[in-house]
């Protein structure tokens, strides 16, 4: 299965998107962090960790990192952060652009779904900005300059 995207956006093609794709339908393991099964924070820590950046595998422990990043303001890279329990902080994506995050769902494994959706507009807490713009733009928002970038694993 592929992450597909609008024609001519600008996330399309980016390093990022390739490690996602590789990672797309991966299942669901409660404390997972490898490509045999994400839990959601093993997923963010995973994607990030191919990107030469190194975060906790925790929800709430990612969502202290970095800088606050008001809803309206997001781009493609940043981390969103859920209430999926009534406990806090207790879901984390990948921000994509166009209102889509990726995130490792305990009923869907590796998947893509919409900030607007009512299950998770209803639940979005906060984001935040985990890379420096330096890695932003090597990873999260130049096109891929390898071939078969992502096919590794």
């Amino acid at each position: 299965m592929l992450l597909l995207f609008q024609v001519g956006s600008v996330f399309a093609e980016s390093k990022m998107v390739g490690v996602i794709n590789d990672v797309i339908g991966t299942p669901y393991s409660y404390t997972g962090t490898t490509t045999k099964g994400f839990d959601c924070s093993g997923f963010t820590m995973y994607v990030y960790g191919k990107l030469g950046v190194s975060i906790p595998h925790a929800s709430r422990s990612q969502a202290t990192l970095g800088k606050k990043i008001a809803k309206d303001d997001l781009i493609a890279g940043d981390l969103v952060f859920f209430n999926t329990t009534g406990k806090g902080i207790s879901h984390v994506g990948i921000y994509l652009g166009d209102g889509k995050f990726a995130h490792a769902s305990s009923s869907k494994g590796v998947t893509i779904s919409a900030l607007g959706d009512s299950y998770y507009s209803k639940r979005y807490v906060t984001a935040r900005r985990v890379m420096s713009p330096q890695t932003y733009e090597k990873y999260a928002d130049e096109p891929s300059d390898e071939p078969g970038d992502g096919d590794s694993d």
